[in-house]
């Protein structure tokens, strides 16, 4: 790379149009190079982690980190309904809002078990 320096004032419009469009050519071939080695070094991250290129839920198998694939879970059927806007919850994972703000009001848990589906009370231990 030359260190002399260019007076861009004096040069004349045609020159400097050049000079643009040669830069950005440039700048192009080293955008869609860099990108090029972004994207291969992402490729090789996502294999190290385990992670499938592609999968959108496609149908795609889905790989832990351990590279073993992961296991399907049965569908957890609801166990509590909120009655005003027909809102369901499993019992797993963390409460939903309109119970725990029902729960807050004085209601019982129990009050929005659907058909009997939730427990009566904690399993004790043995």
């Amino acid at each position: 790379m030359s260190t002399k320096k260019i007076d861009f004032e004096a040069m004349s419009f045609d020159d400097l149009w050049s000079l643009h469009e040669q830069i950005s050519q440039i700048l192009a071939e080293r955008i869609t190079s860099e990108k090029r080695e972004l994207e291969r070094r992402l490729a090789v991250l996502n294999r190290s982690r385990g992670v499938i290129e592609g999968a959108n839920g496609d149908g795609a198998q889905s790989y832990n980190g351990n590279g073993k694939a992961r296991r399907k879970y049965p569908r957890v059927l609801p166990k509590y309904r909120n009655p005003q806007t027909s809102e369901t919850w499993s019992g797993r994972g963390k409460q939903p809002r309109w119970l725990v703000a029902a729960i807050k009001t004085g209601r019982r848990i129990e009050e929005f078990a659907i058909n009997g589906s939730a427990p009566k009370g904690r399993r004790q231990r043995a």
